[in-house]
C-alpha cells in the first residue's frame, strides 16, 4: 500500500517552480475514501503522480482493477474506454462547488457528443459528476490519450515548434465549431431570479463584454467579498481606468457584432496531450465560460505566443523578443484553415488581446490575497499581471508591434 503521507511535492508558482504548495497533495487514504463514492471504480492501489499545476491538487491513481467509461455511465461515442488508472482532482469548495464543476462537465459532454477528443468526468452513484466532502470538491477522469509532453512546462510558455502551434490552432478551431450550438448561460449568470455567485478563476468577459466598462467592473467587484477585501488598500479604480480602459474604448464599438459562445478559456500547450506534433486530447476546462470565439482565440494567443515569464520590469532593457512570431503565424493559419474568422471576429481578436486577462488577474488577486493570505503573490497578480500586461501592450515596442501586426496575420498576410 502507498505511503499515506506523500512528500510535499513542489508546484508551479507565479515566478516558476516553488517548494511551498497552495494545496496539500492527495493522500492514499483520501483517494480511497473519495473513489468509493464513484460508480464501478475499483479500489486504489497506489498514488503514482502528483500534478505541479496550481489552484487545485490532482494525482494519478493506480487502481486494483479495470474501470471502463461505459460501466461508469460515461461511454464516449458508444465505445467503452478502459483503464487501470484514473485522475482525481481536488478543489477548495471556496473556488469550485459541485455545481460549478458540473457546468464544466456539461460543456465537456457536449464537445464529446460532437466527436471532440476530451475526457468526460466519471459519475458518482447518484449520477452527479462532482463530489463535495467537507471543505473540498472532487472530480474523477479516465486518463487522457496521448503524451503529457508539456508536463514540466509552465503556462505562458510557447509551443515547442511551429508544427505544434499550427496543429493546436486547428484543434481550437474544431472546438469552436463544436461549441457553436452549446447554449448554456455564462457561469456567473443569475438563475431564476437568484443572484449567482461569481465563479472565480475563469476566463470571463462579464465585465469586458459590457459597453459601460467601469460601472460593470464596480458591480462585478462588489459581488465578490474576497476581491473587495483584496483591493481595499489599492487605488484599483484609478489604476484600471488609466491602464485598461483605453483598450476597452477600442473594443466597445465591436461589442454589438459579437456572437456569444462557450470557449476553452485556457488554451495553451500543457492543456493538450500529444502524439508527436498532433494534439490528441483536450484537457482542463476549469477556466471555460460563455464568451465568444474571438475572445477565446485572444486567450490562446495571450497564453502561448508571448513569453510573459521573461518580461523584464517596466522600463528595463528587454534581452530578447517575447513574441514567438513564427508560432503565432502558424497557429493563426491552422485555425483559419478549419474555421476562417470573419472580418468582425478578426477585429475583435485584436481588441480583446490586451483585455482577456483582466477578470482572471483580478480573481487571482483575491485568490492569493484573501483566500491564501499570500500577499506577495497577490501583488504579482495585481501589479505584474493585471496592470503589467496591459502596460506592455501600451508602452513596450514589441507589445505595440504585436497589436499592429496581428490584423495582417489574421487576414492571412505576412
Amino acid at each position: 500500500m502507498a505511503d499515506p503521507s506523500p512528500p510535499n511535492t513542489a508546484q508551479f508558482g507565479v515566478h516558476g517552480v516553488q517548494e511551498k504548495r497552495d494545496w496539500p497533495c492527495l493522500t492514499f487514504d483520501e483517494v480511497s475514501a473519495v473513489l468509493a463514492h464513484f460508480t464501478n471504480i475499483p479500489p486504489a492501489r497506489d498514488v503514482v503522480w502528483h500534478s505541479m499545476r496550481p489552484f487545485s491538487a490532482a494525482c494519478v491513481v493506480q487502481l486494483a482493477g479495470e474501470v471502463s467509461a461505459s460501466a461508469s455511465g460515461n461511454n464516449i461515442g458508444g465505445q467503452a474506454v478502459r483503464a487501470t488508472s484514473c485522475v482525481l482532482k481536488r478543489h477548495a469548495r471556496a473556488l469550485r462547488s459541485a455545481a460549478m464543476l458540473e457546468q464544466e462537465h456539461a460543456f465537456i459532454w457536449h464537445l464529446a457528443s460532437k466527436g471532440l477528443p476530451v475526457c468526460p468526468a466519471l459519475a458518482l452513484h447518484n449520477g452527479h459528476t462532482a463530489l463535495e466532502l467537507g471543505n473540498w470538491t472532487y472530480e474523477v477522469f479516465l486518463p487522457a490519450k496521448g503524451e503529457d509532453t508539456y508536463r514540466d512546462v509552465m503556462s505562458w510558455k510557447p509551443y515547442f515548434s511551429t508544427m505544434q502551434a499550427h496543429a493546436a490552432g486547428a484543434a481550437l478551431a474544431q472546438l469552436h465549431k463544436a461549441a457553436a450550438d452549446y447554449t448554456a448561460p455564462e457561469r456567473s449568470a443569475d438563475v431564476a431570479g437568484q443572484t449567482a455567485p461569481v465563479v472565480p478563476l475563469v476566463s470571463s468577459m462579464c465585465v469586458v463584454g459590457q459597453a459601460d466598462f467601469m460601472p460593470a467592473l464596480q458591480q462585478w467587484v462588489a459581488r465578490q467579498p474576497g476581491l473587495v477585501a483584496a483591493l481595499a488598500n489599492r487605488p484599483w479604480q484609478q489604476d484600471v481606468a488609466r491602464v485598461v480602459l483605453p483598450f476597452h474604448n477600442h473594443l466597445r464599438p465591436l461589442l454589438p457584432s459579437i456572437k456569444p459562445a462557450w470557449g476553452h478559456g485556457d488554451w495553451h500547450p500543457s492543456n493538450l496531450f500529444w502524439n508527436a506534433n498532433t494534439p490528441v486530447t483536450v484537457l482542463d476546462f476549469g477556466m471555460a465560460d460563455r464568451t465568444c470565439a474571438a475572445f477565446d482565440m485572444a486567450v490562446a494567443i495571450e497564453r502561448a505566443m508571448v513569453d510573459w515569464l521573461a518580461l523584464p520590469p517596466l522600463g528595463a532593457q528587454q534581452a530578447r523578443p517575447l513574441v514567438v512570431w513564427g508560432q503565432l503565424a502558424a497557429f493563426v493559419a491552422g485555425y483559419q484553415h478549419i474555421r476562417p474568422l470573419s472580418a468582425a471576429e478578426r477585429a475583435q481578436v485584436v481588441a480583446f488581446l490586451p483585455l482577456v486577462h483582466v477578470e482572471f488577474a483580478l480573481s487571482e488577486t483575491a485568490y492569493f490575497g484573501t483566500l491564501l493570505q499570500d500577499e506577495a503573490s497577490a501583488e504579482v497578480a495585481y501589479t505584474e499581471y493585471l496592470l503589467g500586461h496591459a502596460q506592455w501592450f501600451a508602452q513596450a515596442q514589441e507589445g505595440q508591434e504585436l497589436l499592429a501586426r496581428l490584423p495582417a496575420l489574421l487576414a492571412g498576410q505576412k
